[in-house]
């Protein structure tokens, strides 16, 4: 039986594979460099290099949450924003994943 660490590396591979305008990959470097973030949060950075909507960066964070499984999510309070965490588990995969992407752009 394939392991869950595998399972969860294809899925990261496919994820960033279907990149077509790299923001999947900068998502995954941003929660790699701050571990701990908002839907807001990240929407404020990634909007600074990308036209992207709060509700799309929504939808990507329920994504790589749910699907990818990278993810933990805390909520303080009813009121109180989802705050996620990168689980350190998965740091080398994620790291992994996007330096095989990277050195397969390069190959092209």
């Amino acid at each position: 039986m394939e392991s869950l660490r595998s399972r969860i590396k294809k899925r990261l591979e496919r994820y960033i594979e279907l990149d077509v305008n790299g923001i999947r990959s900068c998502v995954l470097k941003i929660l790699l460099s701050v571990r701990k973030f908002t839907v807001d949060k990240l929407h404020r950075t990634l909007s600074r290099r990308f036209k992207v909507s709060r509700t799309a960066v929504a939808s990507m964070v329920g994504y790589i949450h749910s699907k990818l499984g990278i993810l933990r999510a805390h909520k303080d309070s009813y009121k109180a924003p989802i705050v996620y965490f990168i689980k350190e588990d998965y740091v080398d995969l994620i790291q992994g994943a996007l330096q095989s992407n990277r050195s397969r752009a390069h190959d092209t």
